[in-house]
């Protein structure tokens, strides 16, 4: 049986509405809701919480379904590098900004014939590739530290 009908079996037996159970583990009749039509999984300290209330074990709740287990298990692992991790995200940020920041003076400049200078200290090509490469870097960065977990 997988974890939304366990739910809902063992809510049923004793009689209570989604609400009753929300309020006895402190969560929105709306959480109640989706765990029970499988739309989304609760977090494990909320599945120990389920486990004391209904007096079954965690291991019966999990094992009933795959996908909440892989959850439970991803959920658990600890990202091995989380300071680098935040550093690509930042540099991504960053090359997000100044492209950003260059589009919007290129279209003052066009469309209100404003004269806004973009600075000559860095050469042309630097200034115009600067945010792609940034951009290019966090990314490929980040992506190669997401799935990289403390054993």
């Amino acid at each position: 049986m997988i974890f939304s009908e366990r739910l809902k079996k063992e809510r049923e037996k004793r009689g209570w509405s989604q609400t009753d159970l929300a309020e006895k583990i402190h969560v929105s009749r709306q959480s109640v809701s989706k765990w029970e039509t499988g739309k989304n999984y609760p977090s494990i300290e909320v599945i120990i919480d389920l486990s004391d209330l209904f007096s079954i074990t965690i291991d019966e709740m999990l094992r009933s379904d795959d996908e909440l287990k892989e959850k439970v298990i991803r959920d658990s692992k600890k990202l091995a590098y989380p300071k680098w991790k935040m550093f690509f995200d930042n540099v991504v940020l960053i090359g997000t900004l100044l492209l950003v920041a260059k589009l919007i003076i290129i279209g003052l400049n066009h469309f209100f014939d404003t004269n806004i200078i973009i600075p000559d200290g860095l050469p042309k090509f630097q200034s115009n590739f600067l945010p792609l490469a940034l951009m290019v870097i966090g990314i490929i960065g980040s992506e190669q530290l997401k799935n990289k977990y403390v054993d």
